[in-house]
């Protein structure tokens, strides 16, 4: 009999639950037990819906970040985070946002560093190492949720980041290096094992995507020395991995002394044979058949055919799971009452998907009769979809082959729009800006709500944005900002509000998945041929534009970000889909600078994220991928000047292909960072204008002036002045207008001083 289980569940609940509880807490509005306890229901919840699987997760569901809580498992706190009188709670949340609610009078804490769990769009708290690293277990709240699963009834399988994953997802603060810190953190591993095992637990397990990577010599070795120390304990290891093949660490993770491995058989189909011949004969093989990163049904009639002679083979050596944790998709399909008939009949959200896996394990126990006519019904979904006309397009498909080379190009060189660029426009040194989004206010919310709801018109609607519009240009020229954008009251969402507006995109209403923290996003489902039928954003820029003497940005998401944070149709090429999308946004770039627009940002905040895990591959992707931002953006006259913005990216290895995609203004995050994300341009010189963000908007910290000028002195360091941009280092709309207000003001106060300080010199 082959086994069930599942590698983590979504933490945020089917109606965002935790997102609320959290807010309220940071607000002030409940205490440290309310949220405990809104997140023991939470956790509960999930177990339930996984109450069909032989083991249940444990450890998966985070209050914020799972990374961060092995940082605090492990006692891996900078000095900064450390105050008197401490609760757990507090310096969990002045590491993550850089203030605990119980510190609304303190100085400025840097929150700890953020970036993107592999390819996703999940961010995670960077851990901090430095010489004077020390780790000490913590591991109580592991253990209590263990025991409180445990008497409900629950069949639990812990779930822990393993010592190479975690150390290589690190950050050295100084010149240590992180795998010298190995020897000094297996003892908690072994410590944490045993306290588990205590607990009455028979199988752990311990996730190492960093196997899906391309690997050092020394990091391969630090593989056997880890696990050898680790294979000591009583608990048995299931050693996981996902996101993508282990090619040569195939071998490696097959061979490690753990009683079980955990392939991602979706992304890493081509391992399966290879890991099949050379895992020991009393080892556990489980194989992540159902897509974890995707809302697609799976094909189980196809995944039969492959898994049944390998289930005759292992027999009760084998497990089935999804791909990878289930945290990268909604909830509960269930729960959506509007979408198309036959676009939700295609599709399978977290508690669909673990169904899915109970029909693949009930079909391989007892034979596919036992569940014949649900096979029957999964197989006419599948047929359904690949034969509907909603999906393909031909007047698209005719565009896609219409494109020519000098679609691809600017007219001219940098250097010569520049003059045209900055004679038209007349900006001084350090141009102030923001990246586009101002609060998104309850009012805001309100009106948006109301519309959808029909309790407003449509004219009422744009008159109630307009008014909102038009406080945001106000207040941006009270503020004496250079640039000025329309803070797009009228968008959810950067993504979501373009998905609504393109053909052959669906939204759902209740699909949100977890970004970071309380950050949720609702990713647009692409299930066919992509195209622009209708205006998307001109309306509210030449409205915006009306009002204001000072120079307007046109505010548009780039065509990798829309694709990368999509669930994305899965039954051609990405590339050919980020094409498709690149052609919908050339469109309205053309429009918004045929109405009189000389400034289009088109935001690419997503494009790294999107790189293969192996180096091998990236330039593939690179290719397509900025090729198709230059597609977006290269059809307009050289005195329209193109802006884009990345975020929480390390662009030094791939610096020259950003440069290749020849945006006049690039605007990165670096705050977080102080700065080092620019020791890119140490060896390159990179031609365009950049603006490196000054100040971290993901933190409710107001930034001083001297805080951001002596980001900004730093940035000169690498980047002449003339090419420096001043904005913050990502959109505002999480953050209130008493936050906004006065770092604003701070910011452009600061570019003053810097230009005062130029004159001077």
């Amino acid at each position: 009999m082959i086994k069930i289980h599942n590698l983590g569940f979504p933490r945020i609940g089917p109606k965002r639950e935790l997102k609320f509880a959290l807010e309220k807490y940071w607000n002030g509005k409940s205490d440290e037990t309310e949220l405990v306890k809104e997140s023991q229901a939470l956790l509960l919840d999930n177990l339930h819906r996984q109450a069909n699987l032989d083991y249940q997760p444990i450890g998966d569901f985070s209050l914020y970040d799972h990374v961060l809580d092995h940082n605090i498992m492990f006692g891996n706190v900078a000095s900064r985070f450390v105050k008197q009188d401490d609760s757990e709670l507090q310096q969990y949340f002045r590491i993550a946002r850089g203030r605990a609610p119980q510190d609304s009078d303190c100085k400025c804490t840097a929150a700890g560093e953020m970036t993107k769990w592999y390819d996703t769009n999940y961010h995670y708290i960077v851990s901090e190492f430095s010489q004077d690293t020390q780790f000490s277990l913590f591991d109580k709240p592991l253990i209590r949720q263990i025991h409180q699963a445990r008497s409900q009834g629950f069949n639990v399988k812990p779930v822990i980041l393993g010592p190479i994953s975690y150390l290589l997802l690190g950050k050295a603060k100084d010149q240590v290096k992180p795998l010298s810190l190995l020897e000094d953190l297996l003892p908690c591993y072994q410590q944490l094992l045993k306290n588990i095992s205590r607990c009455g637990v028979e199988w752990v397990q311990i996730d190492e995507p960093a196997l899906v990577t391309e690997l050092s010599p020394e990091w391969q070795n630090a593989y056997n020395f880890a696990y050898q120390c680790l294979s000591q304990t009583r608990v048995k290891l299931l050693l996981a991995t996902y996101f993508g093949e282990l090619a040569e660490n195939g071998s490696l993770a097959a061979k490690l002394p753990v009683d079980g491995l955990h392939i991602d058989a979706v992304r890493g189909r081509g391992d399966v044979e290879k890991v099949l011949s050379e895992l020991p004969k009393d080892k556990v093989l489980s194989l992540g058949v159902i897509d974890g990163r995707n809302i697609w049904k799976t094909d189980l009639n196809s995944v039969l055919d492959w898994i049944e002679p390998i289930a005759r083979e292992l027999e009760e050596r084998l497990w089935l799971a999804p791909s990878c944790s289930l945290l990268h998709v909604p909830v509960d399909l269930n729960s959506e009452l509007s979408l198309d008939p036959d676009l939700k009949n295609w599709l399978a959200f977290a508690t669909q998907k673990l169904a899915e896996l109970a029909l693949l394990g009930k079909a391989v126990n007892f034979g596919r009769q036992a569940v014949a006519n649900e096979l029957n019904e999964n197989a006419q979904a599948i047929a359904s979809r690949q034969q509907s006309q909603q999906v393909h397009n031909s007047h698209v498909k005719q565009a896609i082959a219409n494109i020519s080379l000098n679609d691809y190009q600017r007219q001219t060189s940098f250097e010569e729009r520049h003059k045209l660029q900055q004679s038209q426009l007349n900006l001084p040194l350090y141009p102030t800006t923001t990246i586009g989004s101002f609060p998104q206010t309850q009012t805001i919310r309100q009106i948006r709500r109301q519309y959808k709801q029909g309790d407003i018109q449509h004219d009422g609607y744009i008159q109630s944005i307009r008014a909102e519009i038009a406080d945001c240009i106000k207040r941006q020229e009270e503020l004496g900002l250079d640039v000025l954008v329309h803070g797009e009251a009228e968008r959810n969402d950067m993504v979501e509000y373009f998905g609504e507006l393109l053909d052959g995109i669906a939204f759902s209403q209740f699909g949100w998945v977890q970004s970071y923290g309380s950050r949720c996003v609702k990713p647009p489902i692409i299930f066919g041929d992509v195209s622009r039928s209708q205006s998307m954003t001109v309306e509210w820029t030449n409205y915006a534009q009306s009002l204001t003497q000072k120079p307007l940005k046109g505010m548009l998401t780039g065509p990798v970000t829309i694709l990368n944070w999509s669930f994305v149709r899965d039954d051609q090429e990405r590339a050919e889909t980020c094409q498709q999308i690149a052609l919908a946004i050339r469109d309205e770039v053309l429009e918004l600078e045929a109405s009189g627009t000389k400034l289009i940002q088109i935001d690419e905040a997503a494009l790294r994220e999107g790189l293969p895990l192996r180096k091998s591959q990236w330039s593939e992707y690179l290719t397509w991928a900025i090729d198709s931002f230059r597609l977006s953006a290269n059809g307009v006259a050289d005195q329209t000047q193109i802006h884009t913005h990345m975020c929480y990216s390390d662009f030094n290895d791939i610096i020259e292909s950003i440069a290749r995609l020849d945006a006049d203004v690039i605007s990165i995050e670096t705050s977080r960072s102080d700065m080092e994300l620019l020791d890119a341009f140490n060896d390159f010189n990179y031609p365009n204008d950049i603006g490196p963000g000054v100040y971290d908007i993901h933190s409710p910290n107001i930034p001083t002036e001297q805080s951001i000028i002596y980001l900004l002195q730093r940035a000169a360091e690498k980047l002449p002045e003339e090419r420096i941009w001043i904005n913050p280092d990502c959109g505002l709309k999480t953050r209130r207008w008493e936050e906004v207000i006065p770092a604003l003001k701070n910011m452009v106060n600061a570019a003053k001083t810097l230009r005062q300080k130029s004159v001077a010199a």
